[in-house]
């Protein structure tokens, strides 16, 4: 079976590489473009390591970037971490079509942001889906699925990296056999379940403090490591990592710091307190909470605002 992959970044490499390793005919290869001041993405550099055809268009729209797609006669176009509308046209080509890797329970939280979804509203599981794409936005009948629980310290980050970034490598390599040996059953997306979200950046990272305790925390993790929950404190934005949540602990009013404890910055949230490790200030790398307040000079009593 001719396969085609395209992605970027480290899940795209490491499923170039899962293929090979199991002896997969890989034709050729999609990564991100290269721009201006921009480091090779590292599934381009293992393609030209491993002397495999490499295309990197600015564009999938154009009939160029189509011809040469055609070129390559695939059965099968293996999707992993693409952030492309890719048309129609390009899914439609290969004969056994597309196979895409998208990190949650589809059709629940469609859209470039869904694991920081899952943890900022509150999920208590999610897990990922391979999907035949159609051309929409997430949308196609799944192929597969693979659930895991959302622990209550979990980040963005320590789920993909531990949870869904593995996984998600071994469940391509399970469709792909599926597929290879036509033991494959696929199942439509049911659109009264579907939802989408806006991707996770700046326009959804602000706290509020008057929020319930619970709502602060699960965003402030659903935004770690990226883009940072944020807000401000004597004028200063700052953005906040590697939190604890101790609910039912009435101390002070939302967003007052209640001090130092053990090495953490206690800061309440009305209804519980937020024990805060890492803090990031414009311009400067994440600090431990006590450099913070010293470089502020922060003392108890003092609010964190929105």
């Amino acid at each position: 079976m001719r396969i085609v992959v395209m992605g970027q970044m480290a899940f795209g490499a490491k499923t170039l590489e899962a293929l090979l390793d199991k002896g997969e005919n890989v034709v050729g290869v999609y990564a991100r473009a290269n721009g201006p001041g921009v480091q090779e993405d590292i599934l381009a550099t293992l393609a030209k390591e491993k002397g495999l055809p490499l295309r990197q268009p600015e564009t999938y729209k154009d009939a160029q970037a189509l011809s040469e797609f055609k070129a390559f006669s695939p059965d099968l176009l293996v999707m992993a971490f693409v952030r492309d509308i890719i048309p129609k046209s390009f899914l439609e080509v290969p004969t056994q079509r597309a196979i895409c890797y998208h990190p949650s329970l589809l059709p629940r939280h469609r859209g470039a942001s869904a694991i920081n979804w899952a943890i900022i509203m509150g999920d208590l599981t999610t897990g990922l889906t391979i999907f035949q794409p159609d051309g929409g936005i997430d949308t196609g009948p799944i192929l597969l699925k693979r659930e895991v629980p959302i622990g209550p310290e979990d980040t963005t980050g320590s789920l993909y990296f531990n949870q869904l970034f593995p996984m998600g490598i071994d469940a391509i390599l399970e469709a792909v056999e599926q597929i290879k040996y036509g033991n494959v059953t696929y199942m439509a997306q049911d659109e009264k379940l579907a939802t989408y979200e806006c991707p996770c950046d700046d326009g959804v990272a602000k706290i509020l403090w008057p929020r319930p305790g619970q709502e602060i925390y699960d965003l402030i993790r659903g935004c770690d490591p990226q883009p940072g929950a944020y807000c401000t404190v004597n004028d200063q934005q700052i953005r906040l990592y590697d939190v604890r949540f101790c609910p039912n602990r009435w101390e002070g009013v939302s967003g007052e710091i209640l001090g130092l404890q053990q090495d953490r910055l206690a800061v309440s949230t009305g209804d519980g307190v937020l024990e805060i490790s890492k803090i990031k200030m414009p311009g400067a790398g994440k600090m431990k909470a006590s450099d913070f307040l010293s470089e502020l000079g922060i003392q108890e009593g003092h609010r964190f605002e929105s």
